[in-house]
């Protein structure tokens, strides 16, 4: 089971630098020329589901399958990931342009916090006490590359989402002009 943990975790990490250089090509490519705007418009959505679903279910699996309890900062991540599911998924279903707003108003405060608990599992300072009874925010269950730990994939994961989101409201706004 650890050695099936290890993997799995290596597995993440690799999917998170994926994830890093497609938030740098996508944020490019929304400062230039947007080149990639009619495909991302179109897949976008469905995109950010597939992502919120499995990052949801990594979270449930840590957690419930394998033990881990989440620490206080992990719990206010999760508060800010899982209600996108059913958002994105509701977006998805009723064809709402306007959805992407409150998904970055959820990923923004998701990412600060997550880069916040990176940088107390990378040895910062807690300006903020830990929130959690029996779960410690300083303890890295994941550490690949020497850099990579689970805040720092929800940190990812938001910055995607926001990259999406834009990509969202910016057709919605051309297409209503």
């Amino acid at each position: 089971m650890v050695e099936d943990l290890l993997q799995l975790n290596h597995f993440i990490a690799i999917g998170g630098l994926v994830c890093i250089a497609a938030v740098i090509v996508l944020l490019f490519d929304l400062l230039t020329k947007q080149k990639l705007a009619t495909c991302v418009t179109r897949w976008g959505m469905v995109v950010a589901f597939f992502s919120v679903l499995a990052a949801s279910s990594l979270t449930l699996l840590y957690s419930e399958g394998f033990g881990i309890v989440p620490c206080g900062l992990c719990w206010f991540e999760r508060i800010m990931l899982y209600p996108q599911l059913f958002l994105v998924g509701g977006a998805l279903y009723f064809r709402d342009l306007i959805m992407p707003k409150h998904g970055i108003l959820l990923s923004a405060v998701g990412l600060v916090i997550s880069l916040y608990h990176h940088y107390i599992q990378m040895g910062g300072s807690q300006f903020v006490k830990c929130p959690a009874a029996g779960a410690d925010c300083a303890k890295r269950f994941l550490f690949e590359f020497d850099f990579m730990t689970f805040p720092l994939l929800a940190a990812i994961l938001f910055a995607f989402l926001i990259v999406l989101y834009t990509y969202m409201l910016r057709a919605s706004k051309s297409a209503t002009a």
